[in-house]
């Protein structure tokens, strides 16, 4: 009887399974056993620069990336193309610290109704190299109020 129960332990720890077993979760590999961990994604887009910042969860910066770094013209810095170049960098430097799942905010200039070009195009990127985009959200500043708008009664006039 216990010689039994050996061979079938055995069978059960053995790495090569047939898929039967490994549908059960009884196969245990490197991949497995490997931790995935999460980063916040910070995109602050405007129509001039993109920005990104990625962070773990506490907020310690893991690396940052902007449009001036990947290209030294100004009038592209805000380009979704070089965005997808931005989101590039990234995944390079994120990719050896096993970050899979991402958690995307999204910052465009206070008072702006939408985000710069740039914004779509990195979040597109990121889901294309493999990572999972868990949330995504719009964190853009909203003005209640404040200082006086220069122009006058009248508006400003050309």
């Amino acid at each position: 009887m216990s010689n039994e129960l050996k061979t079938e332990k055995k069978e059960i720890e053995s790495p090569k399974t047939s898929k039967d077993k490994k549908s059960f979760g009884v196969a245990n590999t490197s991949k497995d056993l490997k931790k995935s961990f999460e980063a916040v994604v910070n995109i602050y887009t405007s129509f001039n620069n993109t920005l990104v910042h990625v962070t773990d969860m506490s907020g310690t910066t893991i690396t940052k990336v902007t449009g001036g770094i990947v290209t030294k013209h100004d009038r592209l810095k805000a380009n979704p193309t070089i965005a997808m170049f931005i989101a590039k960098r990234i995944t390079e430097n994120i990719k050896d610290l096993g970050i899979k799942n991402l958690f995307v905010r999204i910052r465009a200039k206070t008072g702006n109704p939408a985000p710069g070009p740039g914004a779509n195009a990195i979040i597109k990127s990121l889901s294309r190299e493999g990572f999972k985009i868990l949330n995504i959200l719009d964190v853009t500043r909203v003005p209640r109020g404040g200082p006086k708008k220069k122009g006058g009664r009248r508006g400003r006039r050309p």
